[in-house]
């Protein structure tokens, strides 16, 4: 049996149907959608060298790949005058995208929200090996962070983590079992539980029950999480990363909702890959690697600040440390180890989450 298929059995109660399908269908929404850019001239290409890339991405990432693609666009026609690149996006829950993918999407590069959604495509043969030392920071462009989304004033209170396993709390979140919002979520209060109670587990694993017990809507992704919370008006409080919180509270949620920081929380990394199989295949290794390159030029790098995530360039995030605030964060592979112990130990069939949450998402 493969790694996928053995993935994917795990996943068998998540009643995910025809996962390529979905995805596949995802990327043709998008187009339709802005999602995709056209060459310089927003056109079609028709003349000289035509290539056309599929970045397989998460459900956040949307907004930021929205805009960065005609950014690369731009300095790719630059360097490339006679090429014309096309960039379609797909875009889902990242664990499901990545299973997409080593079902055969034709990706030809992956940015996920989580290092063990690349890892699958290493496994399969689909990303070389030493792929995080292809970019700089470990293939790492930008991170983010687990915060608190609250109704505007903050009636509950909520002021940390302690404060979701207030008696009658409603907490939206996204499905740890499928999506990296919702493991950053779950790591993020098992990690605060490890912190304030000097690493006794027992006491760890009392808090996070507590917490989810609270939990009355787990979404199928980031995004659906906060459609659920602010259009929909359900819950007290959303877990979910910084960038979409904020994307929120300064847009489509403005003047409707808070946002809150916990004093202690995880650090999100968001690691990209080409698919060196798919590309190869197709040619087009140079463009996806030029693509994932420009990820860390100035212009990206404050992109990804302006859309409030948190810049690898130091000196980027620096300079938008009025947006992005200090947060002491750990990141998961300090506190859990390797993210196949992590997805073995808590997300499996039978795991902790399974264990800890008395109405877990099957």
């Amino acid at each position: 049996m493969t790694h996928a298929a053995g993935y994917q059995q795990k996943s068998k109660k998540l009643n995910v149907l025809s996962i390529a399908g979905v995805a596949l269908t995802l990327g043709l929404a998008g187009c339709s959608n802005g999602d995709t850019t056209a060459n310089a001239d927003g056109a079609a290409a028709t003349e000289g060298q035509d290539i056309e890339l599929l970045n397989v991405s998460y459900d956040v990432a949307r907004d930021f790949y929205k805009d960065y693609n005609p950014l690369f666009v731009e300095h790719y026609k630059a360097e490339n005058p006679d090429s014309n690149i096309l960039i379609k996006q797909s875009h889902g829950g990242s664990s499901k995208q990545a299973l997409s993918v080593a079902n055969g999407l034709q990706a030809d590069v992956a940015t996920m929200n989580q290092g063990s959604d690349i890892e699958l495509l290493e496994k399969e043969g689909l990303v070389e090996s030493d792929w995080e030392s292809k970019f700089p920071d470990n293939a790492v462009p930008f991170t983010s962070t687990i915060v608190f989304l609250v109704r505007k004033g903050n009636p509950e209170g909520i002021n940390d983590w302690e404060d979701l396993t207030k008696d009658g709390l409603e907490i939206v979140m996204a499905n740890p079992k499928v999506t990296g919002n919702g493991r950053y979520a779950f790591l993020g209060a098992y990690g605060y539980g490890l912190h304030a109670f000097n690493q006794d587990e027992a006491k760890a694993k009392g808090y996070v029950k507590d917490m989810l017990k609270n939990v009355k809507v787990y979404e199928n992704g980031g995004r659906a999480a906060t459609t659920t919370f602010v259009q929909r008006g359900i819950g007290d409080v959303l877990v979910t990363f910084e960038n979409e919180a904020n994307l929120a509270a300064t847009d489509f949620g403005a003047g409707q909702v808070d946002i809150v920081y916990p004093k202690y929380s995880i650090k999100s990394e968001s690691p990209v890959a080409v698919v060196k199989a798919v590309t190869d295949k197709k040619g087009t290794t140079d463009a996806a690697k030029a693509y994932l390159d420009y990820l860390w030029s100035e212009p990206a790098q404050q992109l990804a600040a302006d859309l409030y995530l948190r810049p690898s360039v130091q000196s980027v995030l620096e300079k938008n440390g009025d947006k992005l605030p200090p947060v002491e964060t750990f990141r998961p592979n300090d506190a859990f180890g390797s993210w196949d112990d992590i997805m073995g130990t808590y997300f499996s069939d039978g795991g902790v989450f399974d264990q800890l949450a008395i109405n877990a998402p099957q």
